[in-house]
């Protein structure tokens, strides 16, 4: 059974590197016209923290600007100080990673809990994530668990899987395969391939949930087809099991779960740029 992977549950829109996974629960900007940028810049300047959130994701993409990390950090900064979420967390990415700020882990910490605090989802994920690691703080399992908790119930999938690898593995929390398999599903459900792959590892071992090679075929074939590299040995390794009838079933349900389970270009969101307060 593999562990679960911590996955920095940075702002994906800021394209800022991290070494584990990233968080896709922020949506991707798409490119202004000049005239609705015109209009948005003067509303930032004018105050208006949703704007101001919104010109520092631009600057943070380069989305309709060039891409400038110090302008998005002055911007999210603005609107952060007015209480704004997704500014706090996105200022928390940026002290993160040292992207137009000095790396501050402490600040980190403090932007994105100022946003936790006040449900943000990917700011939950991010301060569980650094209390999972030790990153600016003492490791400590049981806040990161509260925190994944907080985002998975959310509806994060990264919050959701992180808080079954923890059931999982029996970090911060009771080791329980039931509880594993619950969060992973939530997760897989969503189109997350890695959680995906989970519960075909769970299937094939039969821990959390009764043996069955063809729900772990199915969704290891799911996971191999969304690109995650393992499930294709995973999923080789279960039809080794199967009878040439029970091979179609499970091709069959494969069929079901990617029409069901995998989200696809046309699912997002045609204004990314509304505000997210």
């Amino acid at each position: 059974m593999r562990s679960f992977i911590p996955i920095a549950l940075l702002i994906i829109s800021l394209g800022l590197p991290s070494a584990a996974a990233m968080a896709q629960d922020a949506p991707q900007p798409q490119a202004l016209s000049a005239d609705d940028l015109h209009k948005l810049t003067e509303k930032a300047e004018k105050g208006d923290a949703a704007a101001q959130e919104n010109i520092g994701l631009i600057y943070a993409t380069g989305q309709g600007m060039p891409q400038d990390y110090a302008e998005a950090a002055k911007w999210f900064r603005k609107a952060a100080e007015q209480g704004n979420t997704s500014a706090q967390g996105g200022l928390g990415a940026l002290y993160e990673n040292g992207a137009g700020v000095p790396q501050d882990y402490a600040e980190a910490m403090k932007w994105y809990r100022k946003a936790a605090e006040q449900g943000n989802v990917t700011a939950q994920s991010n301060l569980a994530f650094m209390y999972n690691q030790g990153t600016g703080v003492p490791q400590n399992y049981t806040e990161a668990e509260k925190w994944f908790r907080k985002a998975a119930e959310q509806g994060s999938p990264f919050a959701q899987i992180n808080l079954g690898g923890m059931y999982n593995v029996g970090t911060g929390v009771p080791q329980d395969y039931a509880e594993a398999m619950k969060w992973y599903r939530k997760a897989a459900e969503q189109g997350n391939a890695h959680a995906q792959g989970d519960l075909g590892l769970m299937y094939v071992s039969g821990q959390g949930v009764p043996q069955n090679y063809e729900e772990a075929y199915a969704w290891f074939s799911v996971a191999a087809a969304q690109g995650d590299n393992n499930a294709p040995k995973g999923r080789d390794f279960a039809a080794t099991f199967l009878s040439p009838n029970d091979l179609s079933k499970a091709q069959q349900l494969a069929k079901k779960y990617f029409a069901d389970y995998v989200k696809h270009p046309s699912d997002t969101s045609p204004n990314p740029l509304a505000p997210q307060q």
